[in-house]
């Protein structure tokens, strides 16, 4: 792709790794395509849909013109796999804090599971975690968190078009999960616990798939920035 492409508009396939922001990958890729391609430092380019720094997969980039969709691309359905732990819970309902209760998990079996799995599909009703960059008067839910502070937080309505349990090794529960735009995997983890009178948090999530885009066809970011040369013939 040529300097051209990139202004015009490009929806880019990358596969961010685990602890990088989607902040971080991104402004990594800008600063590889300002410095090696030339182009403007007001290169418009962003991401459509947070990944947690806690979670890898897929990433979609859109560039100059393209970025005008962005808003599309966030609202389409999403996959993904990771890996809920049984019998304990966090305050993030994931790895970012410390276990702060622990729950009997003797009662739990795989018919069990596979039954609770059935209360979360379709429409549900599913509150945000505190550990979240969503604003309350002002202020994300997470610097609340982290300050020590009570926060009240609503419920919003999300949706869940398919939730298949792939591994059943407990205390490890592995899955793959359809959802709709909005939907906190996190939240879930911790719903699930909760609804087989126990607890769970996440300890491992990758995003697969976003509308008809996959994972399996996008890029690292060491590769992205390896296959950018300054040739209008270079091609990605």
């Amino acid at each position: 792709m040529n300097t051209e492409d990139f202004l015009n508009g490009q929806i880019l396939l990358i596969d961010k790794p685990l602890h990088w922001t989607s902040f971080q990958a991104v402004n990594k890729m800008k600063y590889a395509l300002i410095n090696k391609m030339g182009l403007p430092k007001k290169f418009k380019i962003g991401h459509a849909g947070t990944l947690d720094p806690l979670a890898s997969g897929l990433l979609l980039v859109c560039t100059g013109k393209f970025t005008k969709r962005i808003t599309e691309l966030q609202g389409q359905a999403k996959e993904y796999t990771g890996t809920f732990y049984i019998g304990a819970t966090t305050p993030s309902y994931d790895l970012e804090t410390e276990i702060d209760a622990t729950f009997a998990t003797s009662h739990i079996n795989e018919a069990f599971i596979h039954e609770t799995v059935k209360q979360f599909l379709g429409e549900i009703d599913q509150k945000p975690p505190i550990y979240s960059a969503i604003k309350k008067d002002g202020v994300r839910l997470y610097e609340h968190a982290r300050a020590g502070e009570s926060v009240e937080i609503a419920s919003r309505k999300t949706t869940i078009h398919e939730f298949e349990i792939t591994r059943i090794a407990l205390p490890e529960i592995d899955f793959r999960i359809v959802c709709s735009k909005g939907t906190y995997i996190r939240s879930l983890a911790f719903d699930f616990g909760k609804a087989m009178d126990s607890g769970s948090y996440l300890t491992a999530l990758r995003r697969t798939k976003i509308g008809d885009y996959d994972v399996k066809n996008a890029l690292d970011l060491t590769l992205f920035e390896n296959s950018i040369v300054p040739d209008s013939a270079s091609n990605l």
